[in-house]
């Protein structure tokens, strides 16, 4: 009776999902379109920070908790997956165009902060106040790109849609925030139930952690991106992903070592701690930028690639974890 109650749990939590996904790329993109914002900017802010929210509710909590040591696996984590399995996944369903924009600064910001994660936490084995203010500081000046991006690319046609669109903003605000809470509890209720499953058939605790709640607090971020991708909104989907991964660095990472400092082991002499998993994550990162840097295109072949490198990654969790 159990397992019945678990497997209705996890089909109801996949059904908030999808629909919240749905609404909330619905709204968004409208919101993009009313007001001339480019796509890509809407991607960037709100729904890589809405679908960031499981990871920054996480950690955040946790560092008040006193156990802020969760917050840089859980960041790392969520990175690697976002790249290698999400788009991954999002480009062997349908192609992602990319926008020069994101080749040329997004990417290869994302890349530097998370070189800078990786320094800072080695030169101090601990990611501390003043370190958090940097982050904050990195993540202001990214808001001030993104305005600036929006200035820059408020076009003629932009502006011609914004006056032809007839979405109430209202209603294309409410349609966004109901999405993003349905997203983010359907997540809950879907990780939640498949964990307890998961255990019901006696999987071991570390499978569930490296599985289902790894992928669980990432679901936001595939089913909006897959969601946007199939609705031919693909600046979204990448810059859902890509806002995505620069928002738990610099926010989550930085608020949570704001509020008290954050662990991070790591050693590249005997290759223990966060040192492999935060080379993976760059690894990761700059394999998406390789993939897109010549046709601004991830392709059915880039996700096939991408899912592979996660395999070997995922070898190694289990054999060497």
């Amino acid at each position: 009776m159990d397992i019945l109650l678990q497997l209705v749990l996890v089909v109801v939590g996949f059904v908030m999902l999808v629909k919240g996904a749905d609404w909330f790329v619905d709204g968004a993109a409208g919101i993009a379109e009313r007001f001339g914002i480019p796509q890509l900017v809407i991607g960037l802010t709100i729904v890589a920070m809405g679908t960031s929210a499981p990871e920054a509710a996480v950690s955040i909590s946790a560092a008040f908790k006193g156990t802020a040591d969760i917050t840089v696996g859980n960041v790392v984590g969520s990175n690697i997956l976002n790249i290698l399995i999400i788009l991954g996944l999002t480009a062997v369903i349908v192609a992602v165009p990319v926008q020069v924009s994101t080749v040329r600064y997004e990417i290869p910001f994302m890349i530097l902060i998370t070189g800078v994660l990786l320094v800072l936490g080695l030169t101090g084995n601990e990611i501390g106040r003043v370190e958090g203010g940097i982050f904050w500081v990195l993540f202001i000046l990214y808001l001030l790109y993104l305005l600036r991006m929006t200035k820059n690319q408020k076009t003629q046609e932009a502006e011609e849609e914004k006056k032809s669109e007839k979405g109430n903003v209202g209603s294309l605000l409410l349609l966004l925030i109901i999405g993003i809470v349905l997203v983010v509890l359907g997540s809950d209720v879907a990780v939640d139930a498949a964990t307890e499953l998961a255990k019901i058939v006696g999987l071991s605790e570390k499978f569930i952690g490296l599985t289902v709640i790894a992928l669980g607090t990432s679901l936001p971020e595939l089913v909006t991106s897959v969601a946007a991708a199939r609705k031919g909104k693909a600046d979204i989907a990448i810059g859902n992903i890509v806002g995505s991964n620069i928002v738990n660095i610099l926010f989550v990472v930085g608020t949570t070592a704001l509020i008290t400092p954050v662990p991070f082991a790591a050693d590249f002499t005997n290759w223990t701690g966060f040192s492999v998993d935060m080379l993976v994550a760059i690894v990761a990162a700059v394999l998406l930028l390789i993939c897109v840097l010549k046709k601004k295109k991830l392709v059915r072949s880039h996700g096939v690639i991408m899912l592979l490198v996660y395999a070997a990654y995922f070898v190694y969790l289990l054999i060497g974890k």
